[in-house]
């Protein structure tokens, strides 16, 4: 039994799944495309980011919530919606959905998630949000935003930059595949649930290649809107002109995301991307981000550098492989208990007061 009060930090957790997790299931969660140059700048573009804390600041109570969509939250982080967490648990989704409802921290839940997102909402989590491939089948896609508004997801985050899945070498070196007693449980009944190894190729890529649609446009984005009650986010925006034709085709909110440096590699980190785009939109929509985040620090800095909240993905992973429901509660709660002391420190009682003069950007 692991004691999960020693593990101090988020980089704890990811120190022991990478003992604890098969070969194939840490190179999946950990692992980026090609040669990982964008993983590796993900972090690096936080740490070049300096602090200028403001001094003899009220901080006797602090308050960390906000609201994204109008939904309110208890902290401007959420769940990431990432793939196939019954590797890492289990319990998988069902295990993160608990730990969200009992930190009180909404999650995005993945398409190509191990537990089906009816068993997912099972567990509680709320906000609870949708994220959706487009199938080549429109059907199956119409249907799963179908099942979504019907289980009580409040929102669909449509992730735009995989019209094919990025080359990530560790994964084709270990072919890939969902371990016996897995599948893809949204596409249970479909005939898409089984992802199976592939000679010379990763089987989540072969099994993307052939079943997404990779002639999505932005005409399909209306055509999404148009098919769902439900708030629509676009997830995978680097650059300010596509964030404003995202906002001319209704969009509710953008997610700033380079898919975890898990697609083309070379692009910039997220956090570098961010300040281009909040300034090219105006106000008009949150704006959220994701990739990197691993301290409270880097939520400070990501809301001072216009950021609504952020999405925390791989650290969930790793919680889930140190304890289940537990070791996600626990990542949960040590990022939020470093935010609060970050805001402490530097002289934001509020989420309001984080303001983009905390950050200095200038090179060194």
């Amino acid at each position: 039994m692991v004691n999960l009060e020693t593990f101090i930090e988020v980089l704890d957790f990811e120190r022991h799944a990478r003992d604890a997790l098969t070969q194939m299931a840490y190179d999946y969660y950990a692992s980026g495309a090609n040669d990982q140059v964008t993983l590796a700048e993900n972090r690096a573009a936080f740490e070049r980011l300096r602090l200028l804390p403001r001094m003899l600041v009220d901080v006797s109570r602090l308050e960390t919530t906000t609201t994204v969509l109008g939904q309110p939250l208890s902290v401007p982080f959420m769940i990431a919606p990432t793939a196939f967490q019954r590797m890492a648990h289990p319990d998988g989704e069902v295990a993160t959905s608990r730990a969200a409802r009992a930190q009180n921290v909404a999650m995005v839940v993945s398409t190509i998630a191990s537990a089906t997102l009816e068993e997912v909402a099972g567990g509680g989590a709320t906000p609870r949000w949708f994220q959706l491939y487009v199938y080549k089948d429109r059907g199956i896609t119409r249907s799963l935003v179908e099942r979504a508004e019907a289980a009580g997801y409040s929102a669909l985050v449509l992730t735009v930059d995989t019209p094919k899945f990025g080359r990530r070498y560790a994964d084709v070196r270990n072919h890939f595949h969902l371990p016996p007693g897995l599948t893809v449980a949204n596409l249970t009944g479909a005939g898409m649930e089984r992802l199976s190894a592939v000679k010379g190729e990763s089987g989540l890529a072969a099994y993307s290649a052939s079943l997404f649609d990779p002639s999505l446009t932005w005409d399909d984005v209306e055509w999404l809107r148009s098919s769902t009650r439900l708030p629509v986010l676009v997830k995978g925006v680097l650059r300010p002109d596509d964030a404003l034709r995202a906002l001319d085709r209704g969009v509710s909110a953008l997610v700033v995301s380079n898919h975890g440096g898990r697609q083309l590699d070379g692009v910039p980190a997220s956090i570098t991307a961010l300040p281009g785009i909040v300034a090219a939109v105006e106000g008009r929509c949150d704006i959220l981000l994701d990739g990197g985040i691993r301290r409270g620090t880097d939520i400070l800095k990501a809301l001072a550098l216009g950021a609504r909240a952020v999405l925390v993905g791989r650290p969930i992973l790793w919680g889930l492989a140190a304890g289940g429901q537990a070791g996600v509660e626990r990542v949960l709660h040590i990022l939020r208990e470093e935010l609060e002391l970050a805001m402490m420190l530097a002289g934001c009682p509020t989420v309001r007061h984080i303001k983009r003069d905390l950050v200095d950007d200038t090179p060194a």
